[in-house]
């Protein structure tokens, strides 16, 4: 009878046994949700309204060639002030500014760098800009989070800002130009300024008999990092419609600047058309003259001047990609460089382009050093790219573009000149894709 129970307790200890570990292994395997994190919870910052984040658009074929000249191209009324129209800005909810293992070294876990990507466009151009942003979010910002802000002559209509903003990772603003900032200054004599536009269209020289072309070289020359909407930001990436960008850009390009005391960059570099711009040194000999105390030691003349100066071999760096210091631009150097260019009238009484005043400002305000080629940042504006020579470094980094198609190492770049002036050995192939 004892024998007989013993053999019942046993049964009974294995089964409640058996039980219990059954109940575990069902119970393990059922997903448990995270513990919510910091990032999880939106940050607010003032009154603005949030919105939550739009899933990413799907891709869209390649467009025809679009640039920011064709935004100057379109009729504007520069007869009458622009409604004064208060800017706007279209939160987004707030990302937690995490690094990733793919990001380079040097890209540190300190503060993000106070900074935004600007764009000059009009409503007409949204299908142009959207492909560049898609461009810019997908290569570098999805991991960044930067805003973005949007300058026009006129106001950006509802359309243009709630497609934009469904794109884009970052916070986005919208601002008017001012009339100041985009009309023919008092000091200018319009018959002679005609008379100019005139004789450029007989002459074919391109954008020679546009008004507006003008308005956007003056304003991207002296007025931009002037706006309301850009005195919040430190440092700026300039982005136009229909560019591209060949391969990720794996770490923060604003936080490198900032970090390696870097203010003024650029990937492609070229000559400018000497019929734009006849006068145009003749008005920075002046101003070396009247502000010697802003001539950096150290500058960059080499790259402008084949001759210590006195003539300009009109070598540019190409401003439709540019990452900079707005506080440099913004300084008594550079203000009282654009005040000297813009007093002698050569934006209207020639076709002055900002691209050679950026240039020439850069290369005559700052040191050597201060001024970074980005050969990492593989890009497009039409007609020229910039594929980053290396065969390796475009399989690591995705990129897409073709190296036969490399605008670096051709007669008509100015980038090996930079190389030789700052004593920088070119990568390994550039003859392969010089001429």
């Amino acid at each position: 009878m004892a024998a007989g129970s013993a053999r019942i307790v046993r049964y009974l200890l294995f089964g409640f046994f058996g039980v219990m570990i059954l109940y575990f292994m069902s119970s393990s395997s059922i997903p448990r949700p995270p513990l919510p994190t910091t990032s999880d919870i939106p940050s607010w910052k003032g009154q603005d309204t949030e919105k939550p984040p739009q899933a990413p658009a799907g891709d869209v074929s390649a467009p025809p060639p679009m640039t920011v000249e064709k935004l100057a191209e379109k009729p504007s009324d520069s007869s009458s002030p622009a409604a004064s129209a208060p800017a706007v800005t279209i939160p987004k909810q707030a990302k937690e500014d995490t690094l990733t293992s793919s990001q380079t070294t040097s890209d540190t876990s300190d503060a993000r760098a106070n900074a935004t990507f600007v764009t000059l466009a009009r409503n007409s151009d949204l299908w142009e800009i959207v492909k560049s942003i898609r461009q810019v979010e997908d290569r570098f910002n999805r991991n960044y989070h930067y805003d973005w802000v949007f300058l026009n002559d006129k106001p950006f209509d509802d359309t243009f800002k709630d497609v934009t903003t469904s794109l884009i990772s970052g916070k986005t603003h919208y601002g008017e130009i001012s009339h100041e900032h985009w009309s023919f200054p008092e000091h200018i004599d319009q018959d002679k300024a005609r008379r100019v536009r005139e004789d450029m269209a007989q002459r074919k020289i391109i954008y020679g008999d546009s008004i507006s072309y003008r308005h956007m070289c003056r304003f991207e020359s002296g007025f931009f990092f002037q706006h309301p909407l850009m005195k919040q930001f430190e440092w700026y990436w300039r982005v136009e419609p229909s560019i591209e960008l060949y391969c990720d850009i794996e770490y923060d390009t604003f936080k490198y600047m900032r970090d390696h005391g870097k203010k003024y960059s650029f990937v492609l570099s070229l000559y400018e058309y000497v019929e734009t711009i006849p006068t145009l040194w003749d008005s920075v000999k002046t101003f070396m003259k009247e502000h010697p105390e802003h001539l950096a030691e150290d500058n960059s003349l080499q790259f402008l001047s084949d001759d210590n100066g006195e003539n300009y071999n009109h070598c540019h760096f190409w401003s439709n990609f540019e990452i900079g210091n707005l506080d440099w631009l913004r300084s008594q150097a550079y203000v009282d460089f654009f005040d000297r260019l813009d007093k002698d009238g050569g934006f209207f009484y020639e076709r002055w382009g900002d691209a050679p005043v950026h240039s020439i400002g850069a290369g005559l305000l700052l040191k050597k050093d201060e001024i970074h080629f980005f050969n990492d940042i593989a890009y497009y504006h039409v007609p020229f790219t910039h594929c980053p020579t290396g065969d390796q470094f475009r399989l690591d980094h995705k990129c897409h573009c073709n190296p036969k198609d490399n605008f670096d190492w051709k007669g008509y770049s100015c980038t090996s000149k930079f190389f030789d002036m700052n004593k920088m050995e070119k990568p390994v192939g550039w003859k392969d894709q010089a001429d």
